[in-house]
């Protein structure tokens, strides 16, 4: 495939050029190729920027798969510009031994229009010894702090210990001072740590300074958490209902300070924590977790049209960065060597987003009537299109690599 006349950012700078790629790889980055191909591609200046890569998502197979499954929501993630996403471990049953996780893996082959990772649960019940069995094979363990169902939620600290020591890095749900109690075992054990969805200044504040320490700690925000606030919650009823998250959006100040950590590179990633219910769902009684995944790349467009991040930090944080954080191999980056998965976005279409055009089993999106700030056009996975202009092609998904 032979990609013609995208603008890309190279080492910060704004570029027309050309794209090729043999054997699902980037090969060469040149103006004016004319290498003979089977498929040339066009764009006419559009924007063209590496795949996204979205470390936190709950694709509810198995066991939740009515309110979305492997497929369903790997197709919201292709509408999105995600060419990568890891899944969390809190299914049913909840992924906390080798064997469940290896069952878990068989089940999902060939199910993904997308690449797909994993990340192992920490149990209550000390997991610790399945972790050696599995370190190589996943993203990170995920560890509850503040709430989870069944055994995941970890209030005592010799296990939470014992899962720090053996894993290779912890992605954590901490909320205020927990955040602070992760970071502490961090130190302790000098493990890399990534703070899931954090949503208030004063996390970002315990972040910046654990940075400043020279900690091995990382920041992720949620574009909900960027873009909404209490405020959307309280406007009607049905907003209170379905608005409803953990952790909760809180004020329009927290929305402006994480927003300054995200540019400043306090934050480094975006997440989606995709979390799809049925709407008659979440209508019915208070259920926590929204979808996002479909919507993330246009909304946080929206934040480059608003001055809030650059166009190269957007790019940084959910593209480049999470690939660098949980060592995904050959994702990430525009660069020879590395998986064609690239994404063409049209940035003058900025029409207004809308529930009936989602693809999530969920049927409804958080961000209904904001303008997006660009379209994704084409999504393509190590060079086949998955995505183009409402079509859908192939089932290519297959789990990453990482590196030693």
């Amino acid at each position: 495939m032979l990609i013609k006349n995208c603008k890309v950012l190279i080492d910060g700078v704004e570029k027309i050029t050309d794209i090729l790629i043999e054997n699902e790889k980037i090969v060469k980055i040149s103006e004016n190729i004319q290498e003979e191909t089977s498929q040339v591609i066009d764009v006419e200046g559009k924007w063209v920027i590496p795949g996204v890569v979205d470390v936190h998502c709950h694709m509810r197979d198995p066991g939740l798969s009515h309110k979305e499954d492997f497929t369903t929501g790997s197709m919201a993630c292709a509408r999105g510009g995600v060419t990568t996403f890891i899944d969390m471990p809190n299914t049913i049953p909840a992924v906390t031994t080798a064997d469940i996780l290896r069952d878990k893996k068989a089940m999902m082959s060939g199910k993904s229009y997308v690449d797909y990772g994993f990340n192992f649960g920490g149990s209550r019940n000390d997991n610790s010894e399945e972790i050696k069995q599995i370190i190589d094979e996943v993203a990170s363990t995920k560890i509850f702090l503040n709430m989870s169902t069944g055994d995941m939620l970890i209030t005592e600290d010799k296990v939470i210990e014992n899962i720090f020591r053996e894993s290779k890095i912890i992605s954590v749900h901490a909320e205020e001072e927990m955040v602070a109690k992760a970071i502490e075992l961090c130190e302790k054990y000098n493990k890399p740590l990534y703070l899931c969805h954090l949503s208030k200044a004063s996390e970002a504040k315990t972040l910046k300074e654990a940075k400043a320490r020279g900690l091995k700690v990382y920041g992720e925000v949620t574009p909900h958490h960027l873009f909404l606030n209490v405020d959307d919650v309280n406007a009607d009823e049905r907003s209170s209902m379905l608005l409803r998250m953990k952790p909760e959006l809180k004020t329009k100040e927290d929305n402006e300070e994480l927003w300054k950590a995200l540019a400043d590179g306090t934050i480094d990633a975006i997440g989606t924590d995709h979390a799809p219910h049925l709407i008659e769902e979440k209508l019915a009684k208070l259920t926590f977790g929204i979808p996002g995944v479909e919507n993330s790349l246009e909304m946080m467009l929206k934040g480059v049209d608003e001055g809030k991040i650059s166009m190269e930090r957007l790019i940084e944080v959910m593209c480049t960065r999470p690939a660098e954080i949980f060592n995904i191999k050959n994702k990430g980056k525009i660069e020879v060597g590395y998986d064609a998965d690239l994404v063409i976005i049209d940035r003058d279409d900025k029409s207004e987003i809308k529930n009936d055009k989602v693809i999530t089993k969920a049927n409804w999106t958080p961000y209904e009537k904001f303008n997006r700030g660009g379209r994704v056009i084409t999504t393509i996975l190590r060079g086949q299109i998955i995505y183009s202009n409402k079509e859908f092609y192939g089932r290519y998904g297959r789990e990453i690599n990482y590196h030693e």
